[in-house]
């Protein structure tokens, strides 16, 4: 098979997108960051190429692999797969087919003069053992390192009756607080939709100290997923006090940005906002909910399990001058020192910026930021 298996590297843009789509449209382990549409805006917003590595077998499409091209001012370029998101790793018919994608991967790295190659993908589940107690899930999970991080993963019932059914009483009741509380939230499609979006996402991420992407990623994003990008916003009386976003791919649904304004948080915004994402998507016949990536057992994780999402395998592997990179045991290297020391300082400078400020300088730093 291999004397027939040809493999080719191709800027996005002169890629058939028709075939990209309907490849991953077919492959179980696709997810909805690997449609075209996220090469797309990645394109359109922030001016990065995008490439495809390709499989073919008597012409017939047998793997991708979708790569990203960041080539910041300052610093070493990289060749990420997928930027901005969790993952996007090769889809491929066969794990041959899939290690010959990102060896040739490593060829375009060094064609490009690319320093590091990066490869996101999604493993197994942490805890194989569904029915095992808590007690043996928390020694599952105490087996890894305190700073793991995670993909949280939701299977989701034939209809949104049932998945409330499952949630335990406490969930329940923090989801009708919400409405209770006089807040409302709508499901939009339309494009405006993503400037409410916006005014709660920015300011949240100034809270949190972090640049926030552009306005105009967020606009291309919808303008190339269009139906399959759901927007929720929460509102207090006609203010927005929570969005969030959810891509459609196949049979899942991802979530990569939610934000609440912190200080109408006390009425459960985002319970509120979790709730009418994921019981839709469960009665459109999605049978997957990615929550998205967190640390092992820290905040976010804690408010992700509770809606039922388990942790699954975060696999990123980098390959600096195309050598794979193991990661190192000493977690408490110089580097990683300093950047924890500097870290909180620079986070809450961030947090003093006046926030058209903020959203002025942010995305100008965040299209280099590739987590």
């Amino acid at each position: 098979m291999n004397a027939e298996l040809h493999l080719r590297a191709s800027r996005f843009n002169a890629f058939p997108v028709n075939d990209y789509n309907q490849y991953v449209a077919g492959h179980a382990a696709a997810t909805p960051y690997h449609r075209s549409a996220w090469l797309q805006a990645t394109e359109q917003a922030y001016g990065h190429t995008g490439w495809v590595i390709s499989a073919h077998q008597n012409e017939t499409l047998c793997g991708i692999l979708p790569l990203v091209e960041v080539k910041p001012p300052i610093g070493t370029s990289s060749l990420v797969t997928l930027p901005f998101c969790d993952l996007g790793g090769a889809l491929a018919d066969n794990a041959d087919i899939r290690q010959r994608l990102i060896s040739e991967a490593k060829t375009l790295t060094k064609t490009n003069r690319i320093k590091i190659l990066e490869i996101r993908e999604g493993g197994v589940a942490h805890s194989i053992d569904k029915d095992a107690s808590g007690d043996q899930n928390k020694q599952s999970a105490s087996a890894l390192p305190g700073n793991t991080k995670v993909r949280m993963l939701c299977d989701l019932p034939e209809n949104s009756e049932a998945l409330f059914k499952s949630y335990k009483p406490k969930l329940r009741s923090q989801i009708r607080k919400a409405e209770k509380n006089g807040l409302r939230a709508e499901l939009r499609t339309e494009a405006d939709a993503v400037d409410l979006f916006y005014e709660v996402f920015a300011q949240n991420m100034r809270r949190l100290g972090s640049p926030v992407h552009s306005l105009r990623w967020f606009q291309e994003l919808k303008a190339a997923y269009g139906e399959h990008m759901l927007i929720g916003i929460v509102f207090q009386a006609d203010k927005p006090v929570g969005a969030g976003i959810v891509l459609l791919g196949g049979k899942e649904a991802c979530i990569p940005w939610a934000s609440t304004l912190e200080e109408f948080n006390r009425l459960a915004p985002n319970m509120l906002l979790y709730w009418t994402l994921l019981s839709h998507v469960c009665d459109l016949g999605y049978t997957r909910f990615d929550f998205g990536r967190s640390t092992l057992d820290e905040g976010t994780y804690r408010f992700k399990k509770q809606w039922g999402a388990q942790p699954y395998e975060l696999i990123w592997s980098e390959y600096p001058a195309g050598k794979l990179n193991l990661p190192r045991a000493d977690s408490n290297s110089s580097g990683a020192s300093v950047a924890s020391r500097l870290r909180p300082l620079i986070e809450n400078i961030w947090r003093r910026l006046p926030l058209s400020f903020a959203n002025w300088l942010g995305p100008k730093l965040r299209r280099y930021i590739t987590l």
